[in-house]
């Protein structure tokens, strides 16, 4: 992902929409904008990117990655099935995430995930496919539905910033769960992509992150 800060028009319909229903997005919007551009291409390599980023700070993921793609070129599962564990400790993977890239390469090569399949699939069908992979959570589905495959109805309840960015533009004493987050949400379809994108963006432009 680019390291260039576009503001994502894309998305000022859904947010414009979402400022006319909810007053705390409205302010919120005003104070800070649109979210930059981010996209991530679906398959192989993306599902490989965000298990890397799992648990770790965007600046870890960027370095652990290069250093990955120092080792194999292309991120295919045939090369992630071929580096050996030397090569995964280099590039600087968890044995957990070394574990999850194999397993992830070796269900992909033989047939019991197809990816290609997923962009035609429904959002529930693709975490069912997804969630099936050993280090594959709903979060990572989630996100792979929203930044890879473009669905316009996902919340990742889960992730901490997005919790934190509701906390702080609901004005909530604590940071939400993932099941109060789906609820607070819920006002918000058709959008709730267009709303997780601006939460992270209103919790990185507080200063917090």
């Amino acid at each position: 992902m680019s390291d260039i800060k576009i503001p994502d028009e894309s998305l000022r319909p859904a947010l414009e929409a979402l400022s006319i229903r909810d007053p705390d997005v409205a302010q919120a919007f005003k104070d800070c904008g649109l979210p930059p551009v981010r996209s991530q291409e679906p398959g192989f390599d993306g599902l490989i990117r965000m298990i890397i980023s799992q648990q770790v700070s965007v600046q870890s993921a960027r370095a652990i990655l290069a250093r990955l793609i120092g080792q194999v070129d292309e991120i295919t599962p045939e090369n992630i099935l071929a580096l050996d564990d030397e090569g995964m400790k280099l590039a600087g993977l968890s044995r957990p995430k070394q574990r999850y890239a194999r397993g992830l390469a070796a269900d992909v090569q033989d047939g019991r995930l197809n990816l290609d399949r997923l962009p035609d699939l429904p959002d529930d069908e693709v975490i069912e496919q997804l969630i099936q992979v050993k280090g594959i959570g709903r979060w990572t589905c989630e996100v792979y539905l929203l930044f890879a495959l473009q669905r316009q109805d996902v919340m990742p309840a889960a992730d901490l910033a997005l919790q934190e960015g509701m906390r702080l533009i609901k004005g909530l004493d604590a940071r939400p769960s993932p099941k109060e987050m789906y609820t607070l949400s819920e006002g918000w379809r058709p959008y709730r992509s267009a709303a997780a994108r601006f939460l992270w963006h209103y919790y990185h432009h507080t200063g917090i992150a």
